[in-house]
C-alpha cells in the first residue's frame, strides 16, 4: 500500500531509509540548507522554497505561493507509488502536513476532504496544516473549499517539539505506524 511519510528536517534520512522512500518533497524557507538523503535522487527530489506563513508575503519572508503548489500537484502525480513519498519541513508540523494532505488528493481526487483530514488528526494529533498552502491547493483541485473547511474541523494540533514524524496513509483501511 502506498503512503506519505510526513518528517521534521533532523529525521529526513532515517525516515527515507526506514520506509525505503524513493521519492521526497522539501518545503524550507531560502538559507535553510539540508542534505538531501543518498536514497533519493535529484530528479525525484522536489525542493520549494517558502517560510511557513500565512499569507503570500510578510516583510522579507516569503510565503506559499499558487506556482509552488501547482508544482506540488505535478510532482504527486507523477510518483508510481511503488515507494514511499517522503514530505518534510522544518519540524514536520505544519507545511508537510498541509502538502500532504495536497499530494493525497493529487494522487486520490476521489478522496473525501473530511475523512482525509480526520487520517491525518489519527496520524499526528500535532500536525497544523499551513492555511495557505491548504487555501491554494483547494482551489488547484477545485475542492470547492471542502478542504480548507475539514482542516479547519480538526484544529490546531497540540504543540509539539518538531521530533514526532508520521505517516498519512492513502485510504481509510491503511494503517499509519511511524
Amino acid at each position: 500500500m502506498s503512503f506519505i511519510v510526513v518528517s521534521p528536517l533532523t529525521r529526513i534520512a532515517e525516515m527515507a531509509v526506514r520506509h525505503r522512500a524513493r521519492d521526497m518533497v522539501t518545503l524550507l524557507s531560502e538559507g535553510h540548507d539540508f542534505h538531501r538523503p543518498g536514497v533519493i535522487t535529484p530528479e525525484r527530489h522536489l525542493v520549494l522554497r517558502m517560510h511557513d506563513i500565512g499569507c503570500s508575503t510578510a516583510g522579507n519572508m516569503i510565503g506559499p505561493q499558487e506556482a509552488q503548489v501547482e508544482k506540488l500537484i505535478g510532482f504527486a502525480r507523477a510518483w508510481n507509488g511503488e515507494t514511499p513519498l517522503l514530505i518534510h519541513c522544518w519540524m514536520g508540523v505544519s507545511r508537510s502536513p498541509a502538502a500532504a494532505l495536497i499530494a493525497a488528493l493529487a494522487i486520490a481526487p476521489e478522496t473525501d476532504e473530511k475523512e482525509l483530514a480526520l487520517r491525518l488528526r489519527k496520524a499526528s494529533p500535532h500536525a497544523s496544516p499551513n492555511q495557505r498552502i491548504v487555501a491554494l491547493g483547494d482551489a488547484l483541485l477545485q475542492r470547492g473549499g471542502r478542504l480548507t473547511a475539514a482542516v479547519k474541523l480538526i484544529g490546531r494540533g497540540v504543540d509539539a517539539d518538531g521530533d514526532a514524524p508520521f505517516v498519512l496513509p492513502l485510504t481509510a483501511s491503511g494503517d499509519a505506524h511511524g
